[in-house]
């Protein structure tokens, strides 16, 4: 007992101060971006697939997932040979890209 009186604190307070980046974000994943990432996603990307919920959207569909925002950003990073090509792909990935960078805008800058 006495060794633990002559240590220093461990906390300094500092978690206090970082943003909460590691907290899950839930977004949707539209659907264009999800077949492909069923192909050719890491295996982290394809779990967190899985374990999503499958929305209806008219004539498509999203994957509704929560997970930490680094793997939203790696799903986005892992999408982006779509962002090259045809109009639809494109404005999947752009639509995915524009909700990722608002969950950071958010996270690192709350209002």
């Amino acid at each position: 007992m006495p060794d633990q009186l002559d240590a220093p604190p461990t906390d300094t307070g500092e978690r206090h101060r970082v943003p909460a980046l590691g907290l899950d974000a839930t977004l949707d994943l539209p659907g264009l971006l999800a077949d492909h990432l069923r192909t050719a996603g890491d295996e982290t990307v394809r779990q967190a697939l899985a374990s999503g919920q499958t929305i209806r959207r008219g004539h498509g569909y999203s994957v509704r997932i929560t997970a930490p925002l680094a793997l939203h950003r790696a799903a986005l990073e892992q999408s982006a040979a779509l962002a090259n090509a045809g109009p639809t792909e494109r404005k999947a990935h752009r639509v995915y890209a524009a909700r990722v960078t608002a969950v950071q805008a958010t996270r690192l800058h709350p209002s």
